[in-house]
């Protein structure tokens, strides 16, 4: 198996979560459950634990994780940002959205 530094839940998500503290201008490797890692490079530190966008994000683009949409991107996210409360909308449990 070849070193991922950051892990995909489903083959469709968006985001991955990485598994150490990564620093911005770092190429890391992002396992999906099928084929090779996807290597990019961190535009933005991400701590362990955390999502790194995968692709970009325009303003109001659902972002997939675990094979479904957790949020909508609340602002432009390139490919390999940090992806959390700071540029994701929560759409899960909502009274205001169906």
């Amino acid at each position: 198996m070849e070193k991922a530094d950051a892990h995909c839940v489903a083959a469709k998500d968006d985001v991955a979560v990485v598994i150490r503290d990564v620093a911005a201008g770092e190429r890391i490797a992002a396992r999906r459950e099928n084929g090779p890692p996807l290597e990019l490079t961190a535009v933005t530190a991400v701590p362990a634990g955390h999502k790194i966008a995968l692709r970009d994000f325009r303003r109001g683009e659902n972002v997939l994780k675990y094979g479904s949409v957790i949020g909508a991107a609340s602002e432009y996210i390139p490919k390999g940002a940090h992806v959390h409360i700071h540029n994701l909308e929560g759409l899960r449990g909502r009274g205001d959205r169906q």
